[in-house]
């Protein structure tokens, strides 16, 4: 199977290391809500633009781990692809690590095969991880957030607290069961409504923010269109 080698800093018990992490599958869970207003908000929203509802949830989605990427630029085929901020799990070195990266998704193929449009756009993900054991004991404090940057104007596009979302266990054990995440996995945890509706952005930054640690991850990436020729 072929897998993607990144580069990131890797902060464990208050050090952090520089470390090369080998993701083999890349899964990326959808419908994660725990309260299912407002997962059926995100639901309907979707369902707008065409989108069909899951036939379960949570659903889990394989997407080819060549598609992540830590690079501050993805390019897309044409205007009908956004990002959604979503938490990042890990298994490496027989750690369960937490990051935060985006699914950038082209719309109009969500519209009629969602597990291709997964496919086809790079997952970008920021550099850089914490220890999942580190912030466990206030995971529902953390808080994931994103800004696009549309027409030259950066907004608030999501925002929410990760006690909205599945916690880790629970949503690996409804994947993989008792045996857990498997070594070189990483897994997209979900994500929340946009503010305004889902639309394209040239820029998209995100972060994950621990407000008790005092620190957060924040990356973002350009979104280059390229033109559909027919």
């Amino acid at each position: 199977m072929s897998g993607m080698t990144i580069d990131v800093l890797v902060h464990a018990g208050g050090t952090a290391t520089r470390q090369q992490v080998t993701v083999n599958r890349l899964v990326i869970a959808g419908w994660t809500g725990r309260d299912p207003v407002a997962r059926d908000k995100h639901i309907a929203e979707l369902e707008a633009l065409g989108i069909p509802r899951p036939a379960t949830t949570p659903i889990y989605y394989e997407v080819a781990a060549r598609r992540l990427t830590t690079s501050d630029a993805i390019e897309v085929s044409g205007a009908d692809s956004s990002g959604e901020v979503e938490f990042v799990l890990v298994k490496a070195g027989g750690r369960l690590l937490l990051g935060v990266g985006s699914d950038h998704t082209d719309r109009k193929v969500e519209t009629y095969n969602i597990t291709v449009s997964k496919q086809i756009c790079d997952k970008p993900v920021a550099p850089e991880l914490w220890l999942v054991d580190d912030v466990l004991a206030h995971w529902d404090q953390l808080v994931l957030r994103a800004y696009a940057t549309i027409g030259g104007e950066r907004v608030l596009y999501q925002e929410g607290a990760l006690s909205g979302m599945l916690a880790p266990a629970d949503l690996i054990a409804r994947r993989y069961g008792e045996a857990g995440l498997p070594e070189g996995t990483a897994m997209f945890g979900g994500t929340f409504a946009a503010k305004g509706g889902i639309r394209p952005a040239d820029r998209f930054a995100y972060e994950l923010v621990d407000p008790v640690l005092n620190r957060s991850i924040r990356h973002g990436y350009a979104i280059e269109q390229r033109v559909i020729a027919g």
